[in-house]
């Protein structure tokens, strides 16, 4: 399918590698203005090269930490500034991170609260009221299959997942009067940097940590990243106008919850 973003805009957290990286140069390659958003300025910047290379619009990369309020009030102005306006927003910062319940302390409950609800809370609260004026508006949150199926030892990543899905419903029925679509991706295994450094960790070979996550999944494979930019864009896109309030799968058929 064609999708055509041109005259949009959109913001991506978390979008110097992986899923989001993957995202933005789908936005941008169809036409949208991008703005990228991560903490490390290295990165964020050989990102915004790779993604201009096939964008079709302007590509913004803006540094800062979604877990922290003043550094999201900050990215939103600039993007304002360069964009005028923002009709995408990709809420896609954070890692899994689990652990056995009685491990996790109340700082690693803050550390990913933060980092994933409450950055999406911040950020759509920015935007919510321009798009209501507009009266057109696209937010996507990048959750994981656990939030509806968590297994043992899957906090503190499935409990803010969980509630991601319910920020989605909620404000799925707030914005549908306004044409505010909102809906969430929730990942399964897909080929991500994530998986890189943990095969590393173990001293496994990538390919070999790969094919093993793989035979996991019914398809026999893990995902790609570009797999999952394609269902994001064409959620943000008038092809899904009739779309919101729904937290989709893509992983394969690993989950057990549809």
């Amino acid at each position: 399918m064609n999708i055509d973003l041109a005259g949009r805009s959109a913001i991506v957290t978390g979008g110097s590698k992986g899923l989001g990286l993957a995202v933005a140069t789908r936005f941008a390659a169809s036409g949208a203005d991008v703005a990228i958003v991560a903490r490390g300025r290295p990165g964020l910047d050989a990102a915004a090269m790779a993604i201009g290379a096939t964008a079709r619009a302007k590509v913004l990369a803006l540094q800062g930490d979604v877990a922290v309020a003043s550094d999201i009030g900050r990215i939103y102005e600039q993007a304002m500034q360069a964009f005028g306006k923002l009709d995408i927003v990709v809420n896609n910062a954070g890692e899994s991170r689990t652990a056995a319940f009685e491990a996790i302390t109340d700082e690693m409950w803050r550390e990913d609260f933060d980092q994933k609800l409450f950055a999406a809370i911040r950020l759509t609260r920015l935007v919510w009221p321009q798009m209501k004026e507009r009266r057109w508006g696209r937010i996507l949150n990048t959750l994981n299959i656990g939030a509806k199926a968590p297994r043992p030892e899957s906090a503190p990543t499935t409990i803010t997942r969980a509630a991601g899905m319910a920020l989605t419903k909620v404000l799925a029925g707030e914005g549908a009067p306004h044409n505010i679509l909102v809906n969430a991706l929730l990942v399964g295994l897909i080929e991500a940097d994530q998986h890189v450094r943990r095969a590393a960790r173990t001293g496994v070979d990538i390919k070999d940590y790969m094919d093993e996550r793989g035979r996991q999944i019914p398809l026999g494979r893990m995902g790609r990243a570009e797999e999952f930019a394609n269902i994001a864009c064409f959620l943000v896109s008038e092809e899904a106008a009739y779309i919101t309030g729904t937290a989709i799968n893509v992983d394969g058929g690993r989950s057990p919850a549809m």
